[in-house]
């Protein structure tokens, strides 16, 4: 199917100019001819008045002096003279006293005013006309110059319009350049203009936000793809490596047998354990929700899970106090997940012997936070932004690898989203706290 390609904004808005441009010039040649008009139009009702007062007193004049019979003789010689005026002047029965020898030519244009004169013998009946040919010549050139005006007008804001617009939409062509030269290889190229827009530099801070966000899940995406080949490569080789041993011995006995399969179990189940969690961190990342049950104590779901890890907390001779309470609605067995997991974190780094506090509160936004706060070395600065993140260990030996694949503290912050909350870790003089966040609670 063939690509649809949009229009040009470019082009458009040369288009849009170059017409309000033109709309303007055009209207203020209309204001031209229509002021021009009406100044001529004034002229020629000025001669026409002028002309019709000399002739009401002419008229006056000659019948005071000679009656109607001698009007005719007295209006030749007292009516003036105007050029391009023409006047006929009627007796009330319709007799001819008065008309200008001229006469006005037939292809000529005239303006007309008609008046009555109010003598003793009755009322006299004129009509004056006014050759305006010349002055609708003129006004005629004047309309095609002013035409022309316009559409030359129009025309060379145009081009001048498209010129400035493509000028102007520069900056958005170097950035679409920039945009085309970035790659998965070039992932730290960054969108810039030598010269800072000010409505563009909204667009190119969230651009280049994205593209830091893109870089960062990439590069944890690489990281990912190293850790689970890491994770899956020690039990899938231990796996193998006693498969191997087990087929090349055929006299080994029903027992070492039985504790070949026995060992293969425990990494199967391992890597079951790992697959699963992985899983569950999809879910999480596809925007899954916790399905929250009723309002219940939360200090009664943590006292579940110490039950649960009674057995770890007291080899490691560790005691665990709750401190405080809130009800909120959860999904219990992802809270009690959650906990687990960070009371294990702690049962691993407390020193033997010492205590883990559960904090459990209301924080302000009004949302339960539950935290366990541990004895023990305290975690580097750098470190505290990635606890949370996939694979992630402290200790870069992994020596407990095979007990541990790092995804512990991952799901605790999955499972914090799932409940629209957050996680949070704090370490200093001996004292860990690492917790997370769920939901609106009140405090008991």
């Amino acid at each position: 199917m063939k690509k649809k390609v949009g229009y040009s904004l470019a082009t458009r808005l040369s288009i849009q100019l170059a017409s309000q441009t033109a709309l303007g010039l055009g209207l203020l040649c209309a204001g031209i001819f229509a002021a021009t008009e009406w100044s001529f139009i004034d002229k020629q009702r000025a001669l026409l008045t002028t002309k019709l007062a000399a002739t009401r007193d002419a008229a006056i004049s000659a019948e005071r002096a000679g009656g109607l019979p001698e009007m005719r003789r007295h209006l030749q010689a007292a009516i003036p003279r105007r050029a391009g005026t023409y006047l006929e002047l009627h007796a009330a029965d319709g007799e001819l006293l008065y008309r200008d020898p001229d006469v006005l030519p037939n292809h000529a244009k005239a303006q007309r005013m008609e008046f009555t004169l109010p003598l003793t013998v009755g009322e006299a009946h004129g009509a004056l006309l006014l050759d305006i040919t010349e002055d609708s010549r003129m006004l005629g050139k004047l309309a095609l110059i002013l035409v022309t005006a316009t559409l030359l007008g129009g025309v060379s804001a145009g081009i001048a319009c498209a010129w400035r617009v493509r000028r102007t939409m520069e900056p958005l062509r170097a950035l679409a350049d920039q945009t085309r030269a970035i790659s998965p290889g070039r992932m730290e190229q960054r969108l810039s203009l030598a010269e800072p827009v000010a409505e563009l530099q909204p667009w190119i801070d969230q651009f280049n936000a994205m593209l830091r966000r893109q870089e960062s899940a990439y590069v944890q995406l690489e990281a990912f793809n190293a850790d689970v080949a890491h994770e899956l490569r020690t039990p899938l080789a231990a796996l193998i490596g006693h498969t191997e041993v087990a087929l090349s011995r055929e006299d080994r006995s029903a027992e070492a047998l039985r504790d070949t399969l026995t060992g293969n179990l425990e990494e199967l189940q391992r890597l079951a354990a790992l697959v699963n969690d992985m899983l569950f961190l999809s879910r999480a990342d596809r925007g899954a929700t916790a399905r929250c049950d009723a309002a219940s104590p939360l200090a009664d779901l943590v006292r579940q899970v110490v039950d649960f890890h009674e057995g770890p907390l007291s080899e490691a001779q560790l005691r665990v106090y709750i401190d405080g309470d809130a009800q909120v609605a959860v999904d219990q067995p992802l809270f009690k997940r959650a906990v687990s997991n960070l009371l294990g974190n702690a049962t691993r780094y407390a020193i033997k012997g010492s205590a883990i506090t559960v904090h459990i509160g209301v924080n302000a936004e009004g949302g339960a936070e539950i935290s366990v706060e541990n004895t023990g070395p305290d975690i580097d600065a750098r470190h505290i932004p990635r606890l949370f993140d996939r694979f992630f260990r402290t200790d870069e030996s992994r020596t407990d690898g095979h007990l541990h694949h790092g995804l512990g503290l991952a799901i605790v912050a999955a499972i914090a989203r799932m409940h629209s909350g957050h996680t949070m870790a704090t370490s200093g003089g001996g004292r860990t706290r690492i917790g997370f966040a769920v939901g609106r609670s009140y405090k008991l």
